[in-house]
């Protein structure tokens, strides 16, 4: 190793181009004796093309406990190891954190390769300017669990970054459909780096009819972009179209819901003046008695 000796080695692979593996990556899969991998059956084609004869030791979502425990005593041994899975790096949306947790709380070297990565592979094709952006990942495989998450994330400035399956992703434009602008702009990045890779940006209210026009469109592992939220005006411009809106006699719901749509001031704050305004402005319910001199 060109590292000192006896380490756990984070090291990325291909999301799907073979050249896109570092040399420094390559050259730690070489010399390694264990490579702790997702699939072991998807990573032996892949070390056999990259030169290395390493054993493979299955460390994947299911098993990550029993893994750092196998991990640990390769290390302890003074052998060196590698973690891999199927594409990407791994503990970013994959397996491999928990593993790198125990081992690093075993008092063993975590050496972190850069590599792969789809998140930021995707954001450098999208042509936007924001300078944050929020890597959420997989959303919540039940609908109301992923409603509730995307209300959290509507108002947020940054560009968010989702990523998602086939089966899927239908049901996730869905959802983003049912809590964001249409008008908000949305980048779909499917295959990236394979042979039919697509990067897509449309308005989010196009982004159904645009993956049902071709079948072909809904396949492969997307990662879904969307961009931030349009600044707002400020909170005191909000409060003073509320005010004039309550002072001519509308519902606290429906002069809440008319300034937000003008101002875009938060809707939760905006309820709140409104229910303030209308405790200072109800009559007292005791009705005044003669003044005692």
């Amino acid at each position: 190793m060109t590292e000192e000796s006896t380490a756990l080695y984070v090291v990325p692979t291909p999301l799907g181009h073979l050249g896109d593996m570092t040399q420094r990556a390559i050259d730690v899969l070489r010399r390694v004796r264990w490579v702790a991998a997702e699939d072991t059956r998807h990573s032996a084609p892949l070390l056999r093309h990259y030169g290395s004869t390493a054993r493979l030791l299955a460390a994947h979502e299911h098993n990550e406990e029993g893994a750092a425990r196998q991990v640990i005593a390769r290390l302890a041994a003074g052998e060196s190891v590698a973690l891999v899975v199927d594409a990407g790096t791994p503990a970013v949306s994959d397996p491999g954190a928990r593993l790198v947790g125990r081992v690093r709380a075993a008092g063993y070297r975590v050496v972190p390769l850069p590599g792969a990565c789809a998140a930021v592979v995707a954001l450098s094709a999208a042509g936007w300017s924001e300078a944050r952006f929020l890597f959420y990942g997989f959303l919540p495989s039940k609908a109301g669990q992923r409603a509730e998450a995307l209300r959290t994330l509507v108002d947020l400035p940054w560009a968010l970054v989702f990523y998602e399956a086939p089966h899927r992703i239908l049901d996730t434009i869905d959802a983003l459909s049912a809590v964001f602008e249409p008008t908000r702009q949305v980048v779909l990045a499917r295959e990236l780096t394979k042979m039919f890779e697509s990067i897509h940006c449309c308005p989010l209210g196009e982004a159904r009819d645009w993956l049902l026009a071709d079948a072909n469109r809904q396949r492969g592992e997307f990662v879904v972009l969307v961009a931030g939220a349009p600044a707002k005006i400020g909170d005191g411009e909000g409060e003073r179209v509320l005010t004039v809106l309550l002072d001519e006699g509308l519902p606290v719901s429906q002069a809440t819901r008319l300034a937000h749509a003008i101002t875009g001031a938060g809707k939760k704050s905006l309820y709140q003046r409104a229910l303030r305004w209308h405790d200072e402005r109800r009559p007292s319910d005791a009705v005044a008695g003669p003044e005692i001199l």
